[in-house]
């Protein structure tokens, strides 16, 4: 079977399912830093909060940015930063800036 062919509630749980699996990945990998997850992909644990955010405001659901954040980094963000964010290097600066340009 295709993706594309399965009724839209399966394939929003497969979808759900694979967000909760990517969530705990991440919750696994505290080493993997925002800025080199920016650099590398485009996103990090920020932006999936920001999503989740849209998400909810589209569907009339109240969800407030450090909720979002605590959904996605299994803590409030503040512990999160304070345990696991390492300072960004002048090269990793350097190139968030250079990605950045054009957005």
């Amino acid at each position: 079977m295709r993706f594309s062919d399965l009724d839209d509630k399966t394939r929003t749980d497969l979808e759900a399912a694979a967000f909760r699996r990517l969530l705990a990945h991440l919750a696994s990998r505290p080493d993997a830093q925002n800025i080199d997850m920016m650099n590398l992909a485009g996103f990090c644990r920020n932006c999936l909060s920001n999503w989740l955010v849209d998400a909810a405001g589209e569907r009339g659901v109240p969800l407030d940015k450090e909720e979002s954040r605590e959904a996605v980094y299994g803590m409030p963000y503040s512990e999160w930063k304070a345990k696991h964010q390492a300072e960004a290097t002048p090269e990793q600066k350097a190139a968030f800036e250079k990605s950045q340009s054009g957005h």
